[in-house]
This record gives structure tokens, C-alpha cells and sequence, in this order.
């Protein structure tokens, strides 16, 4: 019997978490030939304020750029550009 456990920084909706336990009991039922009844699946959501990488708590980071931003110019260090 698999068991998948997956866990995902903030939250997902309800319809975003069906997708992923159709997608994983699919690839699972694909690529190992086991019964769909037979997968366990546990999404666990952890908060961005109880998680932490590259020294600073998730929540703390700046939001992902969106993908029509335009890139910014940066001064170098004797503050030309």
C-alpha cells in the first residue's frame, strides 16, 4: 500500500488538493501498477511563519516577481548603473 506525504508552503485550495491526489494516485497506479484504492495520500500545509531556508522565515521573503514585471536596474556598488 503507498503512502504519499506531501507538504506544501501556505495553502492550496480544495480543488488544487483533488488534483494533486488524481495526479499522484495515477502516477502511482501508472508507473507501479497499484490499485487506486490502495494509495494514501496526506497533504500537510505548513504555515510561511513556522518555515524557514537560506536563514530567513518563508513569509519574510519578498513575493515572486510577476511574469510581466520588468526587471529592475541595480546600482553597482560606487553607485553607478
Amino acid at each position: 500500500m503507498p503512502f504519499v506525504s506531501i507538504r506544501i508552503a501556505g495553502s492550496a485550495t480544495k480543488e488544487q488538493k483533488a488534483g494533486i491526489v488524481a495526479d499522484v494516485t495515477g502516477s502511482l497506479v501508472a508507473r507501479l501498477g497499484k490499485s487506486p484504492a490502495a494509495v494514501q495520500i496526506v497533504i500537510e500545509e505548513i504555515d510561511t511563519e513556522n518555515y524557514g531556508a537560506g536563514g530567513i522565515l518563508i513569509a519574510d521573503r519578498a513575493p515572486p516577481a510577476s511574469p510581466d514585471a520588468q526587471p529592475q536596474e541595480v546600482a553597482s556598488a560606487d553607485g553607478k548603473r
